[in-house]
């Protein structure tokens, strides 16, 4: 059980450096000037590293062959040279790359995070048969934390010129991802698990770190706003809650400890019963009741086998209706949503906001509770013998998402960071859900394989709603320097984001329909 406690922390600690490409928008404007570039030039690069997601299918298959630490370590490998490369540009040693290296470069190392994504999935669907869903939602919760981490490391060592943040963020991208695929990799394995036990209090430890940690990042993303702690105090505080999961392998050692010790002590009062029947009474009831939670546990490892019983291939999954609804959901809700979080920069600009790296902080805060809610609700429902359709949470989740569109047309601070928390918030819950949702409608198998097909929807709704925004902001902007000021920029922007996000949810709701009888019978 430890080993299988520590895997899940593997999976979180990759999780924690890879969304590397939630920090473009921090870095984006400096691109544009250095290479003097327009808006949709740079809503181009902000595709191509979506555009790597478009190969992500072959991570799938890799992990099917291939040891998981050598998945880990090409993908890390991947983003070392794509990240490292630009890195060398901005620092002008490398003065010759056109606009059309960085977007193969950008492309290299989307496509990086596609490989160190499925190794953590994997590991969480299989090696927590039992609880997958709140496995996989509390590790890629931490993916939400990427940003969040990487500003607290740039903001000490250069926290004024921006310039030398765009630097510093990119050779953070090169080289923490690969440090850690290093260290996580003798634990971020498959294990096998044996006889099913109850991990229910390790997760509730889990819940309460996660938790914690997560209140830590959106009240420090609030202190740098206005620069009220230091930024010294704050990474190394997001360095501590990183190490506190350890935590529970231990307390689940000594647990396991404690109850063979206690285990030992009855059997010993059992032989020591001088009336033969009371200690065959005693010993009958002590494996009635191993045998009682054996049966519970694979009760609920077959409620789980038959959720997602039906293994289907990538061929005949692209051949079902349901899927194409699910793509479709998918690419109108946190498509929309990362699109967004992509032209964050842009947007704050537009505005006359200075504090883009604080935006992009507070989305990163708020995108990790959107991908822990999702589990904390499943842990209560599956207590509660009960099993929500997943099609019918995506649905719920949208509408938020698609009131935050229509909150953006007010032109204030305030509601952009509201909007921005909550389309954060939002984008990672359906990211977390979906990894449920492909394993349930298509099987645990092919996963690796399945997920990252539908996925490719990000790079497709990254260039049909990147570029028509882009297209409205050229539209809109000075001829002189490609910029655009006001909320003018992206109001009809805004205006089609939400009503495509409606439509979306309409069909996440006929998914829903298909789909209900399945999750009934379940």
């Amino acid at each position: 059980m430890v080993i299988q406690w520590l895997s899940l922390i593997g999976a979180i600690w990759l999780q924690s450096v890879n969304g590397t490409n939630s920090n473009f928008p921090v870095y984006s404007s400096q691109l544009k000037r250095l290479l003097s570039i327009s808006q949709l030039q740079l809503n181009n690069l902000a595709l191509a590293s979506d555009a790597g997601k478009l190969l992500g299918w072959f991570s799938g298959i890799a992990a099917a062959y291939l040891p998981l630490w050598l998945v880990l370590m090409i993908g890390a490998t991947l983003g070392f040279i794509g990240y490292g490369v630009q890195y060398l540009f901005l620092t002008g040693q490398i003065p010759s790359l056109s606009y059309w290296h960085i977007f193969l470069l950008t492309s290299l190392a989307g496509n990086s995070i596609c490989w160190i994504n499925t190794v953590s999935n994997i590991i969480a669907i299989q090696n927590f048969p039992l609880d997958r869903q709140i496995a996989v939602g509390v590790s890629t919760s931490y993916q939400g934390l990427t940003a969040k981490i990487f500003t607290a490391l740039v903001d000490i060592v250069s926290r004024t010129s921006p310039n030398e943040r765009a630097k510093t963020y990119l050779l953070l991208n090169a080289i923490l991802p690969i440090l850690v695929c290093v260290a996580a990799s003798p634990i971020a394995k498959h294990v096998k698990i044996g006889k099913s036990k109850n991990l229910a209090g390790g997760f509730v430890a889990m819940f309460v770190i996660t938790s914690a940690t997560g209140i830590y990042a959106v009240i420090s993303s609030f202190s740098s706003i206005t620069s009220a702690v230091p930024p010294v105090i704050m990474a190394v505080g997001m360095g501590l809650f990183l190490i506190f999961p350890l935590g529970v392998p231990l307390g689940e050692k000594i647990r396991e400890k404690l109850q063979r010790k206690c285990w030992l002590r009855k059997e010993n009062r059992v032989c020591n019963v001088p009336t033969e029947n009371n200690g065959d009474d005693l010993m009958r009831s002590m494996e009635s009741g191993v045998d009682h939670q054996e049966q519970e546990n694979a009760s609920k490892l077959a409620c789980e086998d038959v959720r997602g019983r039906e293994e289907i291939g990538v061929k005949l999954m692209l051949q079902r209706v349901d899927f194409w609804l699910y793509y479709f959901v998918y690419l109108f809700g946190p498509t929309l949503g990362l699109v967004y979080l992509n032209n964050l920069g842009q947007i704050a600009e537009s505005r006359g906001s200075s504090g883009t790296s604080s935006l992009v902080s507070l989305s990163s805060s708020f995108t990790f509770f959107g991908r822990l809610i999702p589990s904390l609700l499943d842990y209560y429902l599956t207590k509660k013998n009960c099993i929500i359709s997943r099609p019918l949470s995506i649905a719920v989740t949208m509408i938020p998402l698609s009131g935050a569109f229509f909150l953006l047309l007010m032109g204030n601070s305030l509601s952009l960071y509201i909007s921005t928390a909550i389309i954060g918030t939002c984008t990672g819950a359906i990211t977390s859900i979906s990894v449920s949702t492909t394993t349930e409608l298509f099987g645990a198998k092919s996963f690796g394989i399945n997920h990252n097909v539908l996925v490719t929807n990000i790079p497709v709704g990254s260039f049909l709603f990147g570029d028509f925004a882009a297209l409205l902001y050229k539209n809109q902007a000075n001829a002189a320097d490609y910029s655009c000021m006001g909320i003018k920029c992206y109001q009809t922007t805004f205006i089609m984001w939400g009503f495509l996000c409606l439509l979306g949810t309409s069909l996440a709701l006929v998914l829903h329909a298909r789909t209900k009888k399945f999750y009934s019978q379940n």
